[in-house]
């Protein structure tokens, strides 16, 4: 089975190929010749989900997926939510969109000493695929599904660990005294929310 991922990051390919093992075969926008910088306007994840997911469906009619992630700090009101890749550079002109250590920077300096580090990843990946609704499949329809996956957690203080991206230097997992950081790819694809929701098209993917 093919499908294409609705990403050109490799930190996120890699993570949902190691998730998808061998079964199902996942292209990136680069596979496919896309390299248009598919717009994000939703006001939630489900919605900048569904909206990249449509563009590669709607323009290239392949069956497709796309996720969008967000950190949710419960001191901070959810943020930064939907604006979690940039973060740093809605608040500081002087940062740059998608610079990890920017955001991370931001967000400690807005948490301070606060004892409330509660938060939580969440991720939605939005699957689009065609459904021939005839015999011959002359005609076909496109079915639209959400996944969704949560880790809970909270931030510390500083950052500790050197694998994975993102914000993982600061979020450590429930249940774990490390961050997603030091535990590495191995554990943390299997407790991840991008491995949560995965797991969960992989299940209907393969079901099928």
């Amino acid at each position: 089975m093919k499908i294409v991922f609705a990403t050109n990051n490799n930190h996120k390919l890699e993570e949902i190929r190691q998730i998808l093992g061998n079964n199902i075969q996942v292209l990136s926008l680069k596979d496919i010749n896309c390299d248009v910088d598919i717009p994000e306007t939703g006001q939630t994840l489900q919605e900048n989900a569904l909206q990249k997911a449509r563009y590669i469906y709607d323009n290239y009619h392949l069956d497709c997926f796309a996720d969008d992630t967000g950190l949710e700090v419960e001191a901070l009101n959810g943020a930064p939510g939907i604006y979690s890749a940039r973060y740093a550079s809605m608040i500081t002109n002087s940062a740059k969109s998608h610079d990890s250590e920017a955001n991370m920077s931001q967000l400690l300096s807005e948490l301070g000493e606060n004892n409330n580090r509660r938060a939580r990843f969440r991720t939605v990946i939005a699957l689009i695929q065609k459904k021939d609704v005839c015999p011959c499949g002359c005609t076909g329809i496109k079915q639209e599904h959400l996944f969704e996956g949560i880790v809970e957690g909270e931030i510390t203080k500083k950052r500790s660990g050197v694998e994975g991206f993102g914000y993982d230097p600061i979020f450590q997992p429930d249940g774990y005294d490390k961050t997603f950081a030091e535990l590495g790819s191995d554990i943390k694809n299997q407790i991840s929310h991008r491995a949560r929701a995965t797991q969960k098209l992989a299940d209907y993917l393969l079901k099928k």
